[in-house]
Formats: structure tokens, sequence, C-alpha cells
């Protein structure tokens, strides 16, 4: 019975969502050419989930979705949320961010508008924003040739922390106290 729970422990850990019984069904029965009883599979998942319980193990084998996956136990979300934080935050080059700042501060905007402001061409820069999820497409604009609008996704307000675009800084929060003062006097 090893061997059998072994391949279901490999077949639910290769898997990129929850694998539910029948497909591990599906898949042993093919690789063994036998029937394998829906029965023996269960009590290997029963078997499985055992296993992972113990405080050993930093995961765990969950049911969601109709199916099985290893999940890390709560106890490890925390030290895990902080690696992701800072892992996707050094993904972002100063052209990606300099492109999300003018996306987050003018959208609805074009590629065109963001490239007559920073000056340079930032195709680069949107296509990795659209596959980080920060940047999505909000439509058509009316000018010629009907080039794509761009805006912030719920994605960029998770990442940066913020529930509403009104929560962007201004540039007056950028400005440094005391400094330009025209026409007051200072105490020194």
């Amino acid at each position: 019975m090893d061997f059998l729970q072994n391949h279901i422990e490999a077949l639910i850990f290769c898997s990129p969502s929850p694998i539910r019984v029948s497909d591990i069904q599906t898949c042993l029965t093919e690789m063994f050419e036998a029937d394998v009883p829906e029965k023996d599979i269960t009590s290997a998942i029963e078997r499985i989930i055992a296993k992972y319980s113990d405080d050993e193990f930093s995961f765990e084998l969950n049911k969601a979705g109709g199916g099985y996956q290893f999940l890390t136990k709560p106890a490890y979300q925390a030290s895990i949320g902080i690696l992701l934080k800072q892992q996707s935050k050094r993904r972002l080059s100063n052209s990606a961010l300099e492109t999300l700042s003018i996306i987050a501060y003018k959208q609805p905007v074009t590629k065109s508008e963001v490239e007559n402001i920073r000056g340079v061409n930032c195709d680069y820069a949107v296509q990795k924003l659209l596959e980080k999820g920060l940047v999505e497409i909000k439509g058509k604009s009316e000018g010629i040739g009907r080039p794509l609008l761009y805006g912030t996704s719920p994605s960029f307000m998770e990442y940066f922390g913020i529930n509403d675009l009104s929560e962007l800084p201004t540039p007056k929060d950028f400005a440094a106290p005391d400094e330009n003062v025209i026409g007051e006097e200072r105490e020194n």
C-alpha cells in the first residue's frame, strides 16, 4: 500500500490545483493498466493526511475545491507572506515603477501617452506590469486607431497596501518641510 500511497502523494504534490479523487483514479488506472478501487485511494489519502498533520512538517494535505492539495500550515503564513512580498517588490525595475506610477496617476491612459511622459518606449515595462497583474486593460480609447487604455488592477491596491486610488501620495507629500518658502521668515 505504501507504493500506491507514494504515487498518490506525488500526483497531489505535482498538481497545480486541487486534484480530485476521480482524476487520481484515472491516472493510476492508466499507469497500472488495472482498475484501482476508489476506497484504496481514499484510504491512502487519509494516511497521507495523518502523516503530514505531525508538527514535524510545515505543510499539510487539505481538501479544497473538490480535490486535494498540499498547503502551508497557518503557523507559517506570516513568514511566507513576507518572503513573497520582498520577492515581488524586488522584481519591479525602475522603468516598470515609473511606468506604473504614470498609469496609476493618469489612468485610464494609452501606452503612447505613457511614452510621451517618460520620453522612452515602454512596451516591455507595460508587458511586465500586465504579466504581474498590477495593470490591466480598461478598454479602448476613442482616439485614432483606438489604442488600448491601461489602468491599475485590484492586485495593484493589494501590492501597495491601499484601498482606493485617492490614498496614493500627492506631490505635496514628497515636498520637504520649510523648503522653498517665499515671503515667510524662518527663525534661525
